[in-house]
């Protein structure tokens, strides 16, 4: 919350100031923070001040194994459309405005998450719902979180939500299986959107992450 509080005192200080940008480090000549919520929480996205900072020593490394950890396409399907950061904080900007149209998905497993992750998104671990002996776990994950309803047996993606979804980089593939599971599944490919530079190109850039701190089950902090 003084996160949030800090923020809006600075835009509030740039606008009285005729516009002068307060912050050394914007997202955009134009753009210096986006409000979005979190758990039910305003909460707000930045770049780091810090002139000095450096991305998380994980996301430093060049090098993963491959397979599995190859490459992905700059296409995660064909008329899925890839989401650089800017459209990310534009999906987030219209989720702190009330907008239940639209859902940013973190698809890594849960001890990711708790680590660090973009406020405003959602975890749903993919790998989880992939296994084709749990289609009632499928259904479970689509019905409430997704918009898609049941009926007779057979998914309806009139009401499905706008998803844009990532994982950890361009090297990480849960996000992509996502996408192409879903179609598979018959949700339009339209509401489908793919963050292709995941965590590591949004801590590459200094942007807000939150961690097991900021985030609650049950009332209560994860780390506790």
């Amino acid at each position: 919350m003084l996160r949030l509080v800090f923020s809006l005192a600075l835009i509030l200080t740039g606008s009285l100031a005729g516009g002068v940008h307060a912050l050394e480090v914007g997202i955009t000549p134009e753009l210096q923070t986006v409000i979005t919520q979190h758990q039910g929480r305003p909460f707000a996205i930045q770049r780091s001040q810090n002139r000095s900072a450096r991305i998380h020593p994980f996301y430093s490394y060049t090098s993963r194994k491959c397979p599995p950890f190859c490459l992905t396409p700059m296409v995660a399907a064909p008329g899925v459309e890839t989401y650089g950061e800017l459209e990310v904080l534009d999906a987030l900007s219209r989720i702190g405005k009330g907008d239940e149209t639209v859902m940013v998905v973190d698809t890594r497993a849960e001890k990711w998450p708790m680590r660090n992750m973009i406020p405003g998104a959602v975890n749903i671990p993919w790998a989880m719902y992939r296994d084709a002996s749990q289609p009632e776990a499928l259904e479970r994950v689509l019905v409430p979180a997704l918009g898609v309803e049941i009926r007779d047996g057979t998914p309806d993606f009139s009401n499905a939500k706008t998803l844009v979804v990532y994982c950890n980089g361009a090297w990480c593939t849960q996000s992509t299986h996502m996408v192409q599971d879903l179609l598979e599944l018959g949700y339009p490919e339209e509401k489908l959107k793919w963050y292709r530079g995941g965590m590591q190109a949004w801590q590459l850039y200094g942007l807000t992450t939150v961690n097991c701190r900021d985030l609650y089950r049950d009332g209560v902090p994860y780390c506790d």
